[in-house]
């Protein structure tokens, strides 16, 4: 691949193109939105506005109400030897696509499956994708070619090529993240009303599960209306739970013994099926989940610290697979929960506890 057009200067668009532009292929970016083109070019992007002649592959990154328009425009201009779109719902835009009886083998839909909680192109980085699953989903007319450019995009980009039909992957994505979207931000709504002295209790629980409430409202809102129907039956699943564990709940509040055993059999249950299937999320490099051991550290919250805290760690000779903060409410302090192996956690935790370190157990 020499050349590309990126359609959209968001956040994945502006991402592919300082990779490509990165790794020496000459990358033009336009969007509705002028300024959104120009940021992206002086990030070192590419350059703003439509190549002169044609290119070797068109990358659609807008919105997915948006992407069938804009694509079948693209290709009618025949701007690109192989055309791709980035939307995170595969079925709709290709729907769309046939019913303007456009000739579709020079197109294949992809889904990257990277992202954050921030949006636009100053948000974008070149190792955006580095490591993570891109979704391929080819059809039974889908040019080799074309296919055979999409894979070269997602080897520049570092990102793993995984194949799927568009259906299934749309019920995947519903699943693994545009319902957990809801959930997160239906768990935060609820604290928009919360007395502040409630909020202020707020730890890394919380802060975990809202972290990506925090995600631009109208970006999501179009997502999840190009996807309705499967994020609905999941959340369906998710509401039957709910329902089963408030009847649970409202039975430990109950005098008779009969109901409480119950109560706490149902309670006991879907903690052990979230157990169960938090043990199937993948782990460190997209391999099976591996179990460690946190070593909890007191730390202020001074410069250096952090650095400090990993050479110990390193001069101990031991590998942090994972490492959280949890800041202390009013004060400059905080528990950095570093993440070892269950044989290296004793040795790390002995080795801080040498060196001065305050290790909370």
């Amino acid at each position: 691949m020499r050349s590309a057009l990126v359609i959209g200067a968001g956040l994945i668009g502006t991402s592919a193109a300082l990779t490509l532009a990165g790794r020496g292929v000459t990358v033009h970016l336009t969007d509705h939105d002028p300024d959104r083109a120009r940021t992206a070019a002086a990030l070192g992007a590419g350059s703003d506005g439509p190549p002169p002649g044609r290119v070797d592959l068109a990358i659609i990154a807008v919105p997915p109400a948006h992407t069938a328009t804009v694509l079948a425009d693209a290709m009618r201009t025949r701007i690109a030897r192989g055309y791709i779109d980035v939307a995170s719902v595969k079925g709709g835009p290709r729907r769309e696509l046939e019913d303007l009886d456009i000739d579709l083998s020079a197109y294949i839909g992809t889904h990257p499956m990277a992202g954050k909680e921030s949006s636009g192109p100053l948000a974008a980085t070149a190792d955006l994708f580095e490591g993570r699953p891109w979704v391929l989903t080819p059809m039974p007319d889908t040019d080799t070619e074309v296919l055979n450019l999409a894979l070269e995009l997602v080897a520049l980009c570092r990102a793993v090529p995984v194949v799927m039909d568009a259906a299934a992957h749309d019920r995947a994505v519903a699943l693994v993240s545009h319902t957990p979207q809801l959930i997160s931000s239906m768990v935060a709504a609820q604290l928009e009303a919360a007395d502040e002295t409630v909020v202020r209790l707020c730890g890394q629980g919380i802060r975990d599960v809202t972290r990506i409430a925090a995600s631009d409202p109208r970006m999501w809102t179009e997502i999840l209306s190009a996807n309705p129907g499967p994020v609905a039956d999941v959340l369906a699943g998710v509401a039957a739970d709910l329902e089963e564990t408030i009847e649970s709940l409202r039975a430990l509040q109950s005098a008779d013994e009969a109901k409480q055993r119950g109560g706490t059999t149902g309670i006991a249950n879907v903690l052990r099926r979230g157990n169960a299937g938090r043990a199937r999320v993948p782990g460190k490099h997209g391999e099976a989940p591996a179990a460690y051991e946190t070593v909890a550290v007191l730390i202020s919250d001074q410069p250096g610290e952090l650095a400090r805290i990993f050479a110990d760690a390193g001069r101990a000779g031991v590998n942090i697979e994972d490492v959280r903060i949890d800041h202390a409410t009013g004060q400059q302090a905080g528990l950095v929960q570093l993440m070892a192996g269950p044989a290296a956690a004793t040795a790390l935790s002995a080795a801080l506890s040498e060196r001065g370190w305050s290790i909370r157990r």
